[in-house]
């Protein structure tokens, strides 16, 4: 055992509580059992099972309000190990419930014996005829397929709010649609072909002239019963009439009874079934979309109204007028969102009947636009709208800016109002469809129905398709607040049917919420026509059980989850999962959402509890050292929660007395700390041109054990030498700032690229003075620091130490603010800009607040680079954007130097964190490893000129997974523009 291994009960919750009435049983605390977990090991392999009761806890939970333990999930990797997956199910009576992203509402990703992750392994885009079209595995995100589409000037036709981590896979199995997709451009519509496999594990490519033939030879009988139910369909007119008017409006309720009548072979109908049944029916394997122009002339408007009703009674109008789109959102959901970054702060006094319109036209060309804003501004005139803040304009504007904040609003409706419910509500989101016309009624009747059953709701929708979504939030653990979700419910569904004769489910998938209410909707003819096809296709009930067919009355209230409280900063999760896609650890260990689940599990359990012990036994690794602390889930979660800051708070529990005192030693002396590693890496350096690489990284694996992984780091090839000790010489007098070389760029040298490359701190020396505008150097900088090293580590006293030190420096450097303070580091001046501001004492607050901290980055973009001349430029450069850029928005300054450095610029679609994170790369290389394989993947896919970026240690990181050596942009620009001779 390590002699400072963290001690595991520092993080127990420890406060006393009564266990939860959904808590994982102590039964369950083994994880997987046998013989289930050997048997699956041999057939897979043991990095395809996991097992353990962390891996069964943290995939239990989704962005629904269920919750069911798997007893196991498997991770498989191609056609052959799902295939293998269903013929053991099928051979051992077992259940199977495939689960991509997550991000479904209704519990559809979650089942109670063989979870199979299809995200991981099942990602990537093909663009086929120039655009026109897309292959795309079911694990991409719709973001990620959007950004590679865009190029072509194409998009997909499915839209989903959630398209930031929703997975294409799991769009075409909910049929889900979002903002502009409507009836006609949702998956149904716009797939061109698909690739399946059946629960048989028979694999079927509907785009092969010889799937007909094929799929005969291997289901005869699964053949002869669709056309069976084909016929029978056909025959009966009314049936078929009524088929048809149901899919008139949106609706996702039950299987795609049309598919029967759309399709003439088997294989036509299995293409239409397999969109929107969630799962039931196959594993969708690789798609082909026929894409949509990106019209990207957009108008849009954000239009008030005294009430919902009012709103709604607009939306035809607009309709008519061409918009693609008219989003409604209430009152609650607009004061919700100022949790949203870039919401007005006004909307919060909104007062409760407000109502909102997001109205949106979009053009191919200008003609187009001028059309569609003459249109708009006709419908303006008949309409009552009111000014119930002073930000509200209520005019139509084409900056993207402003438009970009009207719909991260309006995106954000579940996890932003969600997030603002009472601490410890479970939420529950429904959406549901009725004839446009009847949408304002229909707001009406729902308003009412949630005030009669004392549900403080929030109302949202795609006004132009009739499609409204609300959520209600109740107390899972009570049992009255269970029974009164199931009286709303009760009515709620007799209202939209019999009223309204509208869809229970418009494209959100029918779910274990729904299922019980299918037969209410559709009728007991064509639900039995629905358990036939199952029996069809799935005989064996393999696949999927009780999510969309259930018996049971009362199925929509088993497996409801409790929300036990946990620590400030994540206590509002919904679990929605927006940011695991943008997590450096997602294919690693645990996700942002995953972490804040398994703590939740922790909650519920008695003190001292087996899976208490198993969990905490997991989460040390998993959750608290493999989090890269980039916080770049804050970026992706609508209300911003920083689970990155959540994990830094545990280090910090976990930290002895005696640790803490080391770290604030250091940060004292940090002069001598800095001299010591830079000497240090030269003699590190030294010693591997000597072909001392495999020594080095010995003597460091061995002190990682001696002494623990998550304090000393291990020795990488990649590692460059020692920085100068000399930094380059300025003066006072006529500097237009204060130029700070971070710590990382004293202590390491850049890449060794050209004879006649100049240092960082040079490059920016000579960029500043060559477009008249020179920087001073203080001569004190030695011994600073960001006190990025010990805030990542979560070391209180000694970032409190540096985070002082580094202001009072500033102040002074800059003499009280007068010159701006320009930090080569996009990580440090995070930093110094925001991170050390909790941590300073109050008179060096005020002091903060008069300082101007600037990154180089925006420093050479906005005032140098306009001074100079680019005299050379290369073919290419492909660019990385760390993930403190994001954080500070400079990632087109980064975009912007590369392009007056390079003919062709390239960010590539797969760019994100690089989880070097300081010196964290070097305590688990296996994070960076795995969170730069799809960049790495892209960027060695073909040669370029130049590699850039503007973090030493995220260059490093890149270099190590890509063998190719990034360096800072500014150093590049330094070399564009010399003059030439120079």
């Amino acid at each position: 055992m390590p002699l400072l291994e963290p001690d595991r009960k520092a993080l127990r919750p420890g406060a006393a509580r009564e266990p939860a009435i959904d808590r994982v049983t102590d039964r369950s605390a083994g994880g997987t059992p046998e013989p289930l977990r050997s048997e699956l090991i041999a057939l897979l392999g043991a990095d395809k099972v996991l097992w353990k009761i962390s891996d069964l806890v943290r995939y239990a939970s989704d962005a629904s309000p269920y919750r069911f333990l798997p007893r196991v999930v498997l991770v498989p990797e191609d056609l052959d190990d799902v295939s293998a997956i269903l013929s053991y199910a099928h051979g051992k009576g077992r259940e199977v419930v495939f689960r991509a992203a997550g991000t479904s509402l209704n519990g559809q990703a979650q089942g109670e014996d063989i979870l199979v992750d299809v995200r991981r392994h099942w990602t990537g885009v093909e663009v086929l005829d120039d655009g026109a079209r897309a292959r795309i595995r079911p694990g991409t995100t719709v973001l990620r397929a959007n950004t590679t589409l865009a190029r072509y000037g194409r998009l997909l036709g499915p839209d989903p709010a959630s398209a930031i981590a929703c997975t294409v896979g799991g769009v075409v199995a909910n049929n889900a649609s979002g903002m502009t997709a409507g009836t006609t451009r949702n998956s149904y519509r716009t797939l061109a072909s698909l690739t399946f496999v059946l629960p048989s594990g028979t694999v079927v490519d509907t785009a092969d002239p010889a799937a007909g033939e094929e799929l005969a030879r291997a289901e005869p009988e699964l053949c002869a019963g669709l056309l069976e139910l084909k016929a029978e369909i056909e025959a009966d007119a009314e049936l078929s009439a009524r088929i048809r008017t149901k899919y008139a409006i949106k609706n996702t309720n039950g299987y795609r009874l049309d598919a029967f009548l759309d399709g003439t072979t088997p294989v036509q109908i299995l293409r239409g079934l397999m969109v929107g049944s969630e799962g039931t029916f196959g594993f969708i394997a690789e798609t082909v979309f026929d894409t949509l122009p990106l019209d990207r002339r957009v108008t849009s408007a954000l239009l008030f109204f005294p009430s919902l009703t009012a709103a709604a009674a607009a939306v035809p109008r607009f309709n008519e007028a061409g918009a693609i789109a008219v989003e409604l959102m209430d009152g609650n959901t607009l004061r919700a969102s100022v949790s949203v970054n870039g919401v007005p702060a006004d909307w919060a006094a909104l007062p409760r009947e407000t109502a909102a319109l997001l109205v949106e036209f979009r053009a191919p060309d200008e003609a187009g636009q001028e059309a569609y804003e003459v249109a708009a501004a006709e419908v303006m005139r008949g309409l009552d709208l009111v000014v119930p803040a002073t930000s509200v304009t209520n005019a139509f504007t084409r900056d993207a800016g402003t438009i970009a904040g009207y719909w991260k609003a309006r995106k954000a409706f579940v996890t932003a109002v969600g997030g603002s419910r009472p601490s410890g509500t479970t939420l529950i989101t429904e959406d549901f469809a009725v004839p446009p016309d009847r949408l304002a009624d229909a707001c009406e009747a729902l308003l009412e129905l949630q005030s009669r059953h004392g549900f403080d709701a929030a109302v949202a929708g795609h006004a132009a398709h009739g499609n409204l979504h609300f959520l209600l939030a109740f107390d899972a653990a009570r049992a009255a607040d269970v029974e009164r979700y199931d009286a709303f419910m009760q009515e709620f569904c007799a209202l939209v049917v019999d009223r309204f004769d509208g869809s229970l489910k418009a494209e959100h998938a029918t779910g274990r919420n729904i299922a019980p209410f299918l037969e209410k909707e559709w009728g007991a003819r064509a639900t039995e026509l629905m358990w036939r096809t199952k029996q069809v296709i799935d005989p064996h009930g393999v696949l999927a059980p009780r999510i969309v067919l259930d018996r049971d009355p009362r199925a929509h209230l088993r497996g409801l989850k409790t929300i036990p409280k946990v620590e400030a900063v994540a206590d509002p999760c919904i679990e929605c999962g927006f940011c695991e896609p943008t997590c450096p650890s997602e294919d690693l260990t645990t996700t942002p959402r995953q972490r804040i689940v398994l703590r939740r599990e922790m909650m519920r359990q008695a003190d001292g509890s087996p899976v208490e012990t198993g969990l905490l036994d997991a989460y040390g690794y998993d959750a608290v050292d493999t989090c890269a602390g980039d916080s770049t889930c804050k970026l992706a979660c609508p209300v911003g929660i920083d689970t990155g800051a959540m994990m830094k708070g545990f280090r910090h529990r976990r930290h002895t007395a005696r640790e803490e005192r080391i770290a604030a030693l250091t940060a004292k002396n940090f002069r001598l700390v800095e001299t010591s590693a830079r000497l240090a890496v030269a003699a590190g350096d030294a010693i591997g041109e000597r072909g001392g690489d495999r020594l080095l990284e010995s003597v460091t694996r061995l002190a990682r054990k001696a002494v623990r992984p998550d304090l000393v780091p291990e020795w990488l090839p990649q590692l460059p030498g020692a920085a100068a000790r000399q930094l380059p010489r300025t003066t006072r007098v006529g500097a237009s700032a204060v130029y700070y070389p971070a710590c990382v760029n004293r202590i390491f040298a850049g890449p060794e690229t050209g004879p006649v490359d100049l240092s960082l701190a040079e490059a920016v020396v000579a960029l500043s003075e060559r477009a008249g505008k020179p920087v001073r150097i203080p001569d004190d900088v030695a011994g600073t620091c960001c006190a990025t090293i010990w805030h990542s580590k979560g070391y209180d006293a000694g970032n409190r130490i540096m985070a002082n030190r580094i202001v009072e420096a500033a102040w002074g450097w800059t003499a009280g603010g007068a010159l701006p303070l320009v930090v080569d580091a996009s990580s440090c001046t995070l930093g110094i800009a925001e991170e050390v501001v909790p941590y300073l004492t109050e008179e060096n607050r005020a002091l903060h607040q008069e300082l101007t901290v600037v990154d180089s980055l925006v420093w050479a973009a906005d005032e140098l680079l306009p001074e100079l001349t680019v005299f050379e430029r290369v073919g290419s450069a492909v660019v990385h954007p760390t993930c403190s850029m994001e954080h500070l928005g400079d990632v087109e300054q980064l975009r912007a130097l590369a392009r007056a450095c390079a003919e062709e610029v390239v960010v590539p679609d797969d760019a994100g964190c690089c989880a070097f994170a300081g010196d964290r790369g070097m305590l688990h290389k296996e994070l960076t490893d795995s969170a730069t394989a799809k960049e790495a993947a892209e960027v060695t896919s073909r040669p370029y000129d130049a590699y850039l970026s503007a973090n030493r240690m995220c260059e490093i990181g890149m270099e190590r997974a890509t063998g190719h050596p990034y360096r800072s942009a500014l150093i590049e620009l330094e070399r564009a523009t010399r003059p030439p001779g120079r």
